[in-house]
């Protein structure tokens, strides 16, 4: 009787718990201990459930708080400002932070070296056996003062605001679940880290290689982009993303009394654009989508010069491959003689592609959502979006899984964005057992 009250006390604090359960076995208690094993278990599980619940208002006091500061990708004094509640949050729950500064790649077609959002990193040391780093982003697709127009607000069962649903909910989330392991105190993980990056809306240029170093270092990144909109999800894939840039160099001339002396770019431009219209492959989920177009600027003139940037998605990453080289050969073929055509295809984001300990780990978050009597759906296939998983998952040490973030809708909207409040304290149990589950070696592939 005293061994099994010593099993108790040392089961409910997950504390030492093996040495006893040696104790146990060699004195033949293995029928005690595997019982008092499984309620430990089920108690803990009990109190990480009821934490999550009573942590809905809370969470959403810190998302009226994260939405309340605009955090635009180029807006770098509100994604300063966030950065610093942010920090100060996971500093106030033990965790050791750096806020490391990025920019963007002298390279990038767009941003060209520019200054971005810092990365806040955090981190904290336990007692267990695997590493977990809880990934999320606090810039929006919002510029300076669209705020006004949607500010934090609850109606029913929806809270609404700019970039809530993406990404401010994947924000609060992991705080607070780096809270709830505080307040239950457990520590059974070698590492618990966070990383909030401020230009993922951009393709996470000035981030990309901290991610892609950081995936090589920990035993499972989680990521928290939205966890869908009709029915709870995470995700094992998402898709690649590349910017091509097309420069058409023509002769000016004027447009009555000699357009036949110019070379008119538009024309050429066009004509290179329109060729295009057939490339990919559906069935791959390779697509090409010219988006943004300039030429020109004076009525009566022959333009002498004509862009245009295109977005291109893949399912797969070598598929990345035969789109940049069918476009390149494309543009051996001109319609007007004596322009110039240069192309840039710049590789923004990698596929997220699943490797067998992320199916290991989708596995486990279905039994545990089990465990409230949820079902959790695992996506298997990109549907067009791309995220900060594919650059974690890029040369992973272990396993990266996507869409731990709250359910929602109107990513990307400015008048709807909002997310669903009750989806708040099953993510929040998801996200904890999760890291309790993998920290402390119980997840294995």
């Amino acid at each position: 009787m005293i061994l099994q009250s010593q099993v108790l006390r040392c089961l409910k604090h997950f504390q030492g718990g093996f040495v006893l359960l040696v104790v146990a076995l060699l004195c033949g208690q293995v029928a005690f201990v595997s019982q008092a094993l499984a309620q430990g278990t089920t108690a803990q599980n009990r109190v990480v459930k009821q934490k999550a619940d009573d942590a809905v208002g809370p969470l959403l006091d810190t998302l009226k708080t994260l939405v309340g500061i605009e955090s635009g990708s180029r807006d770098l004094e509100g994604l300063a400002q966030l950065g610093d509640v942010i920090a100060a949050e996971l500093k106030s729950l033990g965790m050791q932070v750096e806020i490391i500064p990025t920019k963007a790649p002298d390279a990038h077609p767009q941003l060209k070296g520019a200054e971005l959002g810092s990365i806040v990193y955090g981190r904290k040391t336990g007692t267990g056996k695997k590493k977990v780093l809880l990934i999320a982003h606090r810039d929006t697709v919002y510029t300076k003062g669209m705020g006004a127009k949607q500010p934090f607000r609850i109606d029913g069962d929806r809270a609404y605001g700019l970039g809530i649903s993406d990404d401010k909910s994947g924000v609060a989330l992991i705080m607070h679940t780096v809270r709830l392991l505080k307040e239950i105190g457990f520590q059974d993980y070698e590492e618990l880290a966070v990383a909030i990056n401020g230009d993922e809306e951009i393709g996470s240029p000035g981030s990309s290689q901290f991610l892609i170093e950081k995936g090589g270092v920990y035993d499972a990144v989680l990521s928290f982009e939205g966890g869908g909109y009709e029915k709870n999800m995470v995700r094992l894939a998402t898709s690649s993303i590349a910017i091509v840039e097309m420069n058409v160099e023509g002769k000016a001339s004027h447009a009555g009394a000699r357009p036949e002396a110019g070379r008119n770019a538009i024309y050429e431009l066009s004509h290179q654009i329109l060729k295009t219209r057939n490339f990919g492959d559906p069935a791959l989920g390779l697509k090409i989508n010219w988006t943004v177009i300039q030429g020109g600027g004076t009525r009566n003139v022959i333009p002498a010069s004509a862009s245009a940037i295109a977005d291109v998605r893949s399912l797969f990453n070598k598929d990345m491959d035969k789109m940049e080289a069918d476009l390149n050969a494309a543009i051996t073929e001109k319609l007007i003689p004596d322009t110039k055509i240069n192309l840039s295809f710049y590789r923004s984001r990698p596929a997220f592609e699943a490797t067998p300990a992320s199916r290991v780990i989708a596995a486990r978050a279905v039994e545990i959502f089990k465990e409230i009597g949820q079902p959790l759906h695992v996506a298997e296939v990109a549907t067009g979006g791309g995220t900060d998983a594919a650059f974690a998952g890029l040369k992973p040490k272990g396993g990266v899984l996507e869409s731990f973030g709250l359910r929602g809708y109107g990513a990307h909207s400015n008048d709807d964005e909002y997310i669903f409040i009750d989806s708040i304290a099953p993510r929040l149990y998801l996200s904890a057992r999760m890291v309790m589950d993998i920290g402390s070696g119980q997840v294995k592939w």
